[in-house]
């Protein structure tokens, strides 16, 4: 039987398959306001772009996760216009490092001058470059199993290639958090096969097998897997 064809949205910056009503009550008492965050927000939902900023309650869970497991050094692969960065670089003590991988300096400076007001600037060492090669300086540099926390958020057909690398950077129990691993629900669609879609798929069946780590994939945003390196 033929399928009829779908509309798909790339990516989600909310979280899925809540009504209207029940999300909005969902927000109202699981977050609290913060006027820098908000602002940023707002500023982001009028770039072309706006759709991949994750959504709202995915980074204070995010922010808690960091302090639960006391982060002082953290690693996030695509950074758009900071929210993620800012939220983990808030849980870090003082001197605690993020180091963060981009290579859009439009974007970027949106998030220099929130993460200036939010007082976290001096925590996160932005380097603008592809991240391949940040990755692979700090391997190279003696980096190797001394990262607490890793966020990897970019171009979906490097998944594995930054996972891979992330997790050679983590100390075991470290963590690493992977986004997009629902993909608006494409991943589960058998009639969708473009190259962002099949990449998650194989890292999500490479994930599911790896007895490198433990993990969960949570319906959280746009699905986030959370692995701990054993």
């Amino acid at each position: 039987m033929a399928h009829a064809a779908r509309a798909w949205i790339p990516m989600a910056n909310r979280t899925l398959n809540l009504s209207e009503n029940l999300y909005a009550y969902f927000q109202s008492v699981s977050l609290r306001a913060d006027p820098i965050l908000e602002a940023l927000r707002a500023e982001t939902s009028n770039l072309p772009g706006a759709i991949m900023q994750i959504a709202p309650e995915q980074g204070q869970f995010m922010h808690l996760l960091a302090r639960i497991a006391g982060v002082s050094k953290a690693l996030e692969i695509g950074v758009y216009t900071g929210y993620s960065a800012l939220c983990v670089a808030r849980a870090l003590p003082d001197d605690g490092q993020l180091i963060a991988c981009d290579i859009n300096a439009e974007w970027t400076a949106i998030a220099r001058r929130y993460w200036e007001r939010a007082i976290v600037a001096d925590k996160i060492d932005l380097r603008l470059k592809p991240a391949r090669e940040t990755l692979e300086d700090l391997l190279e540099t003696g980096a190797h199993g001394t990262f607490d926390f890793s966020f990897i958020d970019a171009d979906k057909e490097n998944y594995q290639l930054y996972y891979e690398h992330a997790l050679e950077l983590a100390k075991p129990g470290g963590l690493i958090l992977i986004d997009n691993v629902l993909w608006s629900g494409k991943v589960a669609d058998v009639d969708v096969n473009d190259a962002d879609t099949s990449a998650i798929r194989e890292l999500n069946q490479q994930l599911h097998d790896d007895e490198r780590i433990d993990f969960v994939t949570l319906p959280l945003g746009d699905g986030l897997t959370i692995t701990v390196k054993r």
